[in-house]
């Protein structure tokens, strides 16, 4: 199992950072090697990735989310992988992002990159471009205050 944690600080405040990350449709904008993400429902999403390449196309749960705090994934077929994003109040105008994502790479090529950290600058590039966008857009794309309690 490959794991990546990155943390940001966000010149945004807390609820507009949490807004715009709700937006998964958004989520082309700023994530490279994503190509389309549809919200199915309140808990579930399709998406669609090209990476190096190739293109796969998975489903994923949201397994908790609650607004301004956390949100919590997990692919539900395809890809193996997992993770939360989680938002800390810094100051009224300044949000701290972190982000942790677990998966199990698949074939030589996936193993090769996990191993030297090409995953890693990748979500490190992500987590940079989301600040980037969130920061010039000067308001989120939308938002979804809803819960989403952990199950079990």
């Amino acid at each position: 199992m490959a794991n990546v944690e990155k943390s940001i600080d966000v010149d945004v405040p807390i609820r507009q950072v949490y807004d715009q990350w709700t937006q998964f449709e958004s989520f082309p904008q700023f994530m490279n090697g994503v190509e389309r993400i549809t919200q199915l429902d309140d808990r579930h999403t399709h998406w669609v990735t090209k990476v190096g390449g190739v293109e796969r196309e998975f489903d994923a749960e949201i397994t908790e989310q609650h607004p301004d705090e956390r949100v919590a994934w997990k692919s539900t077929d395809g890809k193996s992988h997992a993770g939360v994003v989680t938002f800390h109040k810094i100051s009224d105008t300044t949000t701290r992002v972190m982000v942790q994502i677990d998966w199990e790479p698949e074939g030589v090529v996936e193993k090769v990159g996990a191993a030297v950290g090409v995953d890693d600058r990748q979500i490190s590039a992500d987590v940079k471009r989301f600040k980037e966008f969130i920061e010039s857009r000067g308001t989120e794309t939308g938002a979804w205050r809803g819960d989403v309690p952990r199950e079990g």
